[in-house]
């Protein structure tokens, strides 16, 4: 296969949904001498804060000197960046290369099981096991989970950590209605023994992961309580049993990158008895350059965009709407898939300032003529963009809502430079 024919085959398993459930990953898994179980890696499950976590772990240990693998998803400007090298999305030549090798088997699985197709993101995830546990071996892996945890395709490793930086209600209709039933799932992929890092308010949520833990004795670290990171004079300040940092540069803004930079510092202090190249400059360099696609980015100095796709991170968003842009004036544009709690969302969301929906290209989108009458609907986020104020220093533009949406509108941003009103 060539890379688009990679692409393709891949976005072809679109059509099979989600099918939770391990048995097509190990049979796969197994046939492919099972590259999993080579590789050292830290587990990341939660709702929100799974990607910033995976990201500031990554650059701490990337500055550390290690070969760091990750994989995270959705994408935001190239499909290539959910499998990457210290930071850098997996080459085309290697993509297509380990593709190639596990296509047979995907083949095989439909000839000789009754299991069915592999998904989409079985078949990302069954790559980004062959690529980091026996293409390119790396020194340790941070993999984020999909879907729940428990019946999460990439539920099929031991892992040296399990970070957990918060549960919400999200994907209710195939993890739970109930804060407990998602939580259960999360902590699902606790297998024994590993440590186990947290940062969950809800507190439901939080003691199904303490009992979880307690029951398989994982050692439990909890934010907050167990370790912190603090606002002090100059920059932030963390603490733990035994281990004290000053000076840390957190640049993602809003409480909730606090607590996601505690648990990567947390995470990096007890990863040391395996990885001591690790150290303190090493954590602040990391930190310090932790950028995240699409989660209070800046595209311009008064442009936002965030991916702010359920409850829980809408409220984070509007923490920091409160925090650094209460004396502008506001102005958001939001886009949804159909099975988010949207009527929530807007009504939190049209408290904060003047603001306008719109739809964008994917199977999933929440129609346009959909949304209630009240907020203003917007053809496309184009014609949106193009007239704002560049100039303005009252004005502030923050286009949010689903993940898939804020890459459709970075890949325009930096594709296309949007026609501006002066």
């Amino acid at each position: 296969m060539t890379y688009q024919e990679v692409l393709e085959w891949i976005q072809g398993q679109l059509k099979f949904g989600i099918k939770p459930g391990l048995e097509r990953m190990r049979w796969c898994l197994a046939a492919l001498d099972n590259p999993q179980e080579k590789l050292v890696a830290v587990h990341v499950v939660g709702t929100n804060g799974k990607g910033s976590t995976v990201n500031n772990l990554q650059h701490i240990l990337t500055q550390s000197g290690y070969e760091v693998g990750t994989f995270t998803s959705p994408y935001i400007m190239d499909f290539k960046e959910r499998i990457s090298l210290n930071g850098q999305m997996i080459s085309e030549a290697d993509l297509v290369l380990v593709a190639n090798r596990v296509k047979p088997v995907a083949k095989r699985l439909i000839q000789e099981t009754s299991f069915g197709q592999l998904t989409e993101f079985e078949l990302i995830t069954l790559i980004m096991f062959v690529y980091f546990g026996q293409v390119h071996p790396v020194d340790i892996a941070v993999i984020e989970a999909g879907l729940g945890g428990l019946y999460d395709s990439t539920n099929v490793f031991q892992a040296e950590l399990v970070i957990c930086p918060s549960i919400g209600l999200d994907h209710q209709a195939i993890l739970g209605s109930t804060y407990q039933a998602i939580a259960k799932q999360k902590a699902g992929v606790i297998k024994g023994s590993e440590p186990v890092l947290i940062a969950i308010s809800n507190p439901d949520a939080r003691q199904v992961f303490v009992e979880q833990a307690a029951q398989l004795n994982s050692p439990l670290y909890e934010f907050s309580r167990d370790f912190n990171l603090q606002k002090a004079e100059q920059g932030f300040y963390f603490t733990a049993d035994q281990v004290s940092i000053a000076g840390i540069d957190v640049v993602m803004p809003g409480k909730h990158q606090v607590s996601n930079a505690a648990l990567a510092i947390m995470a990096a202090c007890l990863l040391r008895k395996r990885f001591p190249k690790i150290t303190v400059a090493a954590i602040k360099r990391g930190l310090a350059e932790s950028y995240w696609q699409g989660r209070t980015e800046l595209l311009a100095q008064n442009v936002m965009i965030d991916g702010a796709h359920n409850r829980e991170s809408v409220l984070a968003l509007i923490e920091v709407l409160k925090e650094r842009y209460a004396l502008k004036k506001i102005h958001i544009l939001f886009a949804a898939i159909d099975t988010k709690p949207i009527a929530e969302m807007l009504d939190l969301l049209g408290d904060q300032g003047d603001l306008q929906v719109t739809t964008f290209s994917h199977p999933k989108a929440y129609p346009l003529d959909a949304y209630p009458a009240k907020y203003p609907k917007v053809a496309h986020f184009r014609d949106w963009l193009a007239k704002r104020h560049v100039n303005s220093n009252e004005d502030f533009y923050l286009v949010t809502g689903s993940l898939y949406f804020i890459a459709q509108v970075r890949q325009y941003w930096f594709n296309e430079e949007p026609t501006s009103v002066t």
